[in-house]
């Protein structure tokens, strides 16, 4: 089986370990963009992080962040953008 740094472009690889990085994004969101377990995500960030960086995701990951699987997710968590965000209507930035 091909590891998932080999089967992905740069830029997806990229993208990859951002939203694994991401608090908000769960690994369903993941596997469902990328077709990635959460396993083979790990083994991706283990291969392209230093050691120091992975050990770091992997605390974070496993502290109980909380949001990484959807099932423990607060549900108030799983909105797509900041409350804060500006509304974007005919092209134009709407005030608050």
């Amino acid at each position: 089986m091909a590891t998932p740094s080999s089967t992905y472009s740069e830029i997806e690889i990229d993208r990859i370990i951002e939203m694994a990085w991401e608090d908000r994004t769960p690994f369903d969101a993941i596997k469902s963009q990328f077709g990635l377990t959460q396993g083979q995500v790990e083994k991706l960030m283990r291969s392209q992080l230093k050691r120091s960086s992975f050990n770091l995701w992997r605390k974070r990951v496993s502290s109980g962040v909380g949001v990484k699987h959807r099932k423990t997710a607060d549900p108030d968590m799983m909105r797509f953008k900041c409350s804060r965000q500006r509304m974007i209507s005919g092209n134009k930035i709407s005030k608050r």
